[in-house]
């Protein structure tokens, strides 16, 4: 559906990906159906407690893997920016809590990892707040970085050029008074997502962390080392990104609540699917409104 709603006009009319994609959630929902159906038929007495125990692990695993995974493509739609900081936060914070609890880690931090240490988690904290704010200052004056991906119908391509939101424009800020006497600084240039940049770094540093505690925990309950082999020495692709399925969730709350942009072309696409007395309607209101501001 994502897919369908940015790109719908690479997708010919006559192409069966379009209905696929216009109907995904009723197949969805239906092959959903049909698998509940296979199970509840496949139930065998002496084993009911076993295949609801799967049957419960199932569910839980597509709840966490799933919306995380559908909730890091909306971030990726909304501006490369919102996903690939996030990503990259957790990995700063990942090597710094090592490399400070390598040379100073003296006190546990939690009995889920005894290797991780208190102070590595300040260490790598501190370092990615740093971090994330020279992450901001670096992505925001490429285009192709903080642009939502558009499909442009005239060319029939798609695009990342768009007219720069505010958040990624270099703005002139005045320093509170208090602050002021303290660094004989009266006015700072940045860009406002860096103040963005900062509160993902917190949340990467202090709170994503407990997703890679979690994952420590449930599989200790399972007596396993790792979720996979996929990868040697470090186990599956689930270990690597136990942290990042929490940082992407909260990523995409933060965009939806603090930073969500809307571009026209996604706005035109709601007003075309409408009916034509609609269309008018929306188009008398805005001529009004434009005229009355002197816009027109």
């Amino acid at each position: 559906e994502t897919l369908q709603y940015n790109f719908e006009g690479l997708f010919g009319p006559e192409e069966a990906m379009t209905v696929v994609l216009r109907h995904h959630r009723l197949i969805s929902f239906m092959l959903y159906i049909l698998g509940f159906i296979l199970f509840v038929l496949t139930l065998k007495k002496d084993y009911y407690a076993i295949q609801f125990q799967q049957f419960g692990w199932t569910h839980v695993t597509l709840l966490i893997l799933v919306t995380s995974s559908y909730l890091i493509i909306q971030n990726i739609f909304s501006g490369t920016i919102w996903f690939l900081a996030p990503v990259l936060m957790v990995i700063c914070n990942d090597i710094m809590a090592y490399i400070f609890g390598f040379f100073f880690g003296r006190t546990s931090l939690i009995k889920l990892s005894p290797k991780k240490t208190w102070e590595g988690f300040i260490g790598a904290a501190f370092s990615t707040l740093i971090f994330a704010f020279a992450l901001g200052y670096l992505l925001c004056p490429y285009k192709y970085v903080v642009c939502p991906v558009q499909y442009i119908a005239e060319t029939n391509s798609l695009s990342t050029d768009c007219e720069i939101h505010n958040l990624f424009v270099w703005t002139d800020y005045a320093v509170p008074e208090p602050i002021r006497s303290l660094v004989a600084v009266s006015r700072v240039h940045m860009y406002p997502f860096q103040i963005h940049a900062l509160v993902l770094g917190l949340f990467s540093s202090l709170i994503a962390p407990f997703g890679g505690f979690f994952a420590s925990g449930f599989k200790r309950a399972f007596n396993v080392k790792d979720f996979g082999d996929v990868i040697p020495g470090h186990g599956g692709i689930v270990d690597r990104f136990d942290c990042q399925l929490v940082m992407a969730v909260f990523a995409y709350v933060w965009v939806y609540s603090f930073a969500k942009i809307v571009t026209p072309a996604r706005l035109l696409k709601q007003i075309y699917a409408l009916g034509d007395e609609q269309q008018v309607q929306i188009f008398q209101a805005m001529k009004d409104s434009l005229s009355q501001r002197n816009l027109l």
